[in-house]
């Protein structure tokens, strides 16, 4: 039985009734819905934690890898266990406005991430992507941020389809260390 998991249904008082259905909470996720960490505006100095990152060590900004112009960052409210992000220094917003070393840094920084990635954990495949705008579903819109998402057969299970719940196994301070033992260098 999972922390969180009852084995009786859950009474509920109010709106709605007792159902069938078992509750597996993640007050952690409240964080990341109300808003926290999010920059109260689009340039550096507005709380861009993206900006932020790089001063802090290695361990409290989850930081996997730094290279000259982009760095390697656990993704704080991740998809799956090791969802990473390549993140150029420079705060910009649009792909387009990258210089042509960042363009690169960023793509070899993906290689790599890969590569640990399968070291690490075994992943058999990877969704890898930016988006662009809030339009697009950029949850910080202002610095650009490319997502590396591990992928496993069978790791989209009933949790998040039925249950709308992702179970990440590990902390995310463990997973950085197993990815950063694991970057090529």
């Amino acid at each position: 039985m999972l922390i969180g998991m009852t084995s009786e249904p859950e009474q509920r008082g109010g709106a709605g009734g007792p159902d069938a259905f078992q509750r597996l909470w993640t007050p952690h996720r409240m964080a990341y819905i109300q808003g926290e960490n999010k920059p109260t505006g689009p340039g550096a100095g507005d709380g861009c934690p993206f900006c932020a990152i790089p001063s802090k060590s290695d361990e409290d900004g989850l930081v996997i890898a730094r290279g000259e112009r982009a760095y390697a960052v656990l993704n704080l409210y991740p998809y799956n266990s090791g969802h990473l992000m390549l993140v150029p220094y420079r705060h910009v917003a649009d792909y387009t406005d990258l210089d042509d070393g960042e363009t690169a840094e960023v793509a070899l920084l993906t290689k790599q991430a890969m590569t640990a990635l399968r070291a690490a954990s075994g992943a058999q495949g990877f969704n890898i992507g930016m988006n662009q705008g809030d339009v697009a579903g950029a949850g910080i819109a202002a610095h650009l941020h490319q997502h590396v998402v591990p992928r496993w057969g069978g790791d989209v299970n009933f949790m998040p389809v039925v249950g709308n719940t992702k179970v990440l196994p590990q902390l995310l301070a463990d997973t950085r260390k197993l990815l950063a033992d694991a970057w090529p260098n």
